[in-house]
């Protein structure tokens, strides 16, 4: 039997494939969105998933102001924040963080989802947000994914 097949494979970040996706947001639900496009960023939908390493693809969101929010959620949760000082803390609801722009909201979520690292932090670089259907990085030939094939 040969031994050498059985290798576990650790790939580095030379050895990384990293891919370009274009993901549609129109008519999606936020927060099941925002987990399959972690798990795009983080690479785990590859068989060559690697716990240390950058080797998830950047994804490219569209649409972002078009998602939806089931019930009374963009008033009625609230996003909680800290400073560190006396009176530091701040409160903000998704229909207002979207007002300010809706890559913020969908950044905040899907950051949520990431480790609390530095890796988390240089994936979150590899997540491009739009609010209509045009975007900037058509040089580098993204593929349209289906959001809703995806587990």
């Amino acid at each position: 039997m040969d031994t050498l097949s059985y290798r576990t494979i650790s790939i580095n970040k030379v050895t990384a494939k990293k891919e370009w996706v274009v993901v549609d947001a129109e008519g999606q639900h936020l927060g099941r969105l925002a987990s399959k496009v972690a798990k795009l960023l983080r690479g785990k939908y590859k068989p060559s998933f690697t716990p240390h390493v950058d080797c998830g693809d950047n994804v490219i969101i569209i649409n972002a102001d078009k998602v939806i929010l089931t019930g009374n959620k963009w008033t009625d949760r609230v996003y909680v924040s800290f400073s560190g000082y006396p009176g530091g803390q701040r409160k903000i609801s998704p229909a207002r963080l979207q007002q300010k722009g809706s890559d913020r909201l969908l950044r905040k979520v899907v950051k949520g989802m990431l480790p609390k690292n530095k890796l988390g932090d240089k994936i979150l670089g590899n997540l491009y947000v739009y609010d209509g259907t045009e975007h900037k990085h058509e040089a580098q030939q993204p593929r349209t994914i289906n959001i809703n094939s995806l587990k």
